[in-house]
């Protein structure tokens, strides 16, 4: 199976490609109605792409059935407007494949897949083979999502799986360490693609050079990453560490245990329903929006008045 991706990967990989969240009502049955307004808000906001099935978009909850629908959905919202990244977060090679198969029809951009994360990891060998095994049984670029601290693969690692496996066209950074993107963007081909996950450090990872982010940030204030990466692209670097700073106020307000639950309080603010994480996440405190709300007026967006209900309306959101 050949993809254009594969030898051209940065001109459908790049900029800000905001994770999907998933809006779950108050039983954590997803609303599927509601995807086409979870992709129109990214994409009315200039990003380039959206990952589905992401960490902030709660994809390791989802079962197989949820997942190839939530893919179909959100894919058919998307109608073409940009790269569409399908997420595996599985604990199998086999697993990965047979997901993948489910979404048998889908012009799927690459495939954003995590090492193996319960516990247990492969050697060096056996996680290529992983890799391998995969774009080999389903023909569609993968980025390496590097976000799984028992597992967290080395720049030299991914190198290595990028250089044995020409399939994988890319990573996604996902720790705080910025020198390991500055290794990786220093080790790359000319057609391997950097992405960073470090939403603390999108302007200096930007400013290295990275081709693009997937971050909670750019899902929750997708408009303002993209002025960011835009001010980067530019050279206009004294308006980019102005937002960097007012971006890392709204970050350091965030809790991590329920992140996408924050990071969907965020989206409800800029105009989408309030949508609930999956139990047993908790959902936003009003603690919480009190301090997010704070952080949310530093930044150059508009922001509707929060209203206390879940959207669940039946007529505009049936299954």
């Amino acid at each position: 199976m050949s993809n254009p991706v594969l030898t051209r990967p940065k001109a459908f990989l790049h900029g800000i490609i905001p994770p999907l969240t998933i809006p779950f009502d108050q039983k954590g049955e997803v609303i599927y109605s509601a995807l086409g307004e979870v992709v129109d808000q990214a994409i009315d906001n200039g990003v380039t792409g959206i990952v589905v099935g992401g960490s902030t978009g709660e994809g390791h909850t989802l079962d197989r059935d949820e997942f190839a629908r939530i893919m179909e959905r959100s894919h058919e919202a998307l109608r073409g407007r940009g790269a569409f990244v399908a997420g595996l977060i599985v604990n199998s090679t086999r697993e990965a494949i047979e997901r993948v198969k489910l979404l048998k029809g889908l012009n799927m951009t690459a495939l954003q897949i995590t090492p193996v994360h319960y516990l247990f990891k492969p050697d060096a060998e056996r996680t290529i083979e992983h890799f391998r095994a995969i774009y080999e049984e389903t023909g569609i670029p993968i980025l390496i999502y590097n976000v799984i601290p028992w597992n967290y693969l080395s720049a030299d690692m991914m190198l290595r799986i990028m250089r044995e496996v020409p399939g994988v066209v890319g990573m996604k950074q996902s720790s705080g360490d910025l020198k390991s993107v500055s290794d990786l963007l220093g080790g790359a081909s000319a057609d391997n693609v950097v992405l960073t996950g470090i939403d603390a450090l999108l302007y200096p990872s930007f400013a290295l050079g990275a081709h693009g982010a997937i971050t909670a940030l750019t899902a929750a204030v997708p408009g303002v990453c993209v002025q960011l990466w835009k001010h980067v692209q530019n050279g206009d670097h004294p308006a980019a560490l102005d937002l960097h700073q007012r971006l890392n106020t709204l970050w350091n307000a965030l809790s991590h245990d329920n992140l996408p639950a924050c990071v969907k309080y965020i989206q409800h603010r800029q105009g989408l329903g309030l949508h609930l994480p999956r139990a047993p996440m908790q959902p936003v405190s009003d603690q919480q929006k009190a301090v997010i709300d704070a952080a949310l007026a530093g930044l150059p967006i508009t922001l509707r008045p929060s209203h206390s209900t879940v959207l669940h309306d039946l007529k505009r959101h049936s299954a």
